[in-house]
């Protein structure tokens, strides 16, 4: 096409390119605006194994969302009363559901043979409702009861991907003997024997159940390590820098994470939230003011994942580490952890990593991308320092 001028006219390079790559941008972001940060919330679950020969789980849920079939995080008042305005045979039906979703989630076996136990709700219509602190109707207590099959040598519990990790205490009243296992999603707890013996937890299984956990507090779970990581990713077009940069998060974080499970370093956790969320602002702040990474940029990182380092400790300390494979569960969930956030760099390289060489990477990711994580990390910092 030639110009009044004479001159030819150049198409705007990658017009159409750019306006994607802000989508892209903004998507992989928001997925991250509707997690709390750390929202890494455990199910409860007591079972127990009564001397004369019967069984009661105890599973901490919301049973009134169950009975509606709605989300946990749907506003208790609203479904309250919802529930209250029901009929006698409506909310009797209601309760059926809960009832029979308990059922369909739950797993339990006697020598792989799966049971189908009774299931009550005990705060209903008690005190015990009306003290929870969210307002509820049936509370927040699914019961699951029935006999110890005679001959059985084992039992198992698990529950299905719909709830989250799953921390089983177990009580047999017939030995005195308790036991503690963290249940990944969606996964079976280690058979215990019923005639004697302690549970067993092979080194493989708990490395494989703490690997699980760290990657999901990075992926879905960890909203604020997302953004900290997209943050160094879009200021890094070339992948040695990145890599240091990472590098040095991974050994700072590694650090820390070892020293604070061995007690050997603690800090309060509001100002390392705190702190954590003004790390995020730090780095976007950092991209708007420059185009380059500067020499002292990874030293940064480092002591920023020290931070970090300290807010995964938290997570690993209501998690538990089992004392028998104790140094495998923690190594196997830094690992999970540095997998995540590999996960994070390779879906930020397949939604926006083919434009970074464009001339228009910087003005139509680098620069929306850097605000929006500023923004978000901002928000954090005055909601965990002073809200």
């Amino acid at each position: 096409m030639i110009t009044p001028r004479g001159e030819k006219c150049r198409p705007a390079v990658g017009a159409s390119h750019w306006k994607s790559a802000i989508g892209l941008t903004a998507a992989i972001l928001l997925t991250a605006l509707p997690a709390l940060p750390h929202d890494f919330a455990f199910t409860e679950a007591t079972l127990l194994i009564q001397r004369e020969g019967s069984y009661r789980i105890d599973l901490r849920v919301d049973v009134d969302a169950l009975a509606l079939g709605v989300s946990p995080t749907t506003d208790s008042a609203e479904v309250v009363a919802e529930l209250q305005a029901m009929t006698p045979e409506e909310l009797a039906e209601a309760v059926e559901n809960a009832r029979q979703t308990v059922l369909r989630r739950v797993r339990l076996r006697f020598d792989g043979v799966k049971q189908r136990p009774e299931i009550s709700f005990p705060e209903q219509g008690t005190e015990l409702a009306l003290e929870n602190e969210l307002p509820t109707l049936l509370g927040l207590t699914a019961r699951l009861s029935g006999r110890v099959p005679g001959e059985a040598e084992a039992i198992t519990f698990g529950a299905s991907r719909a709830f989250k990790t799953v921390h089983l205490t177990l009580l047999d009243q017939r030995n005195g003997r308790s036991s503690r296992q963290i249940l990944g999603v969606g996964a079976d707890s280690a058979p215990y024997p019923l005639r004697g013996g302690e549970v067993a937890e092979g080194m493989g299984r708990v490395a494989f159940t703490y690997l699980v956990l760290g990657f999901e507090h990075i992926l879905p779970a960890g909203a604020d390590h997302i953004l900290f990581v997209l943050g160094l990713f879009l200021l890094g077009r070339r992948f040695r820098p990145l890599l240091w940069q990472v590098t040095a998060f991974t050994l700072a974080h590694s650090v820390f994470l070892v020293l604070s499970s061995y007690d050997l370093v603690s800090l309060p956790s509001r100002p390392v939230e705190a702190l954590i969320a003004l790390s995020i602002a730090y780095v976007a702040a950092e991209n708007l003011a420059t185009s380059e990474l500067k020499p002292w940029r990874p030293a940064v990182v480092f002591a920023f994942g020290l931070l970090h380092g300290l807010g995964f400790a938290d997570v690993l300390r209501e998690l538990g580490l089992p004392s028998d494979h104790f140094m495998t569960a923690l190594l196997a969930f830094n690992l999970g952890v540095e997998l995540g956030q590999i996960a994070v760099l390779l879906l930020a390289f397949a939604a926006v990593g083919w434009f970074r060489k464009e001339p228009w990477y910087r003005k139509g990711v680098v620069l929306p991308g850097s605000i929006l994580i500023g923004a978000i990390g901002l928000y954090w910092f005055l909601e965990r320092a002073f809200g």
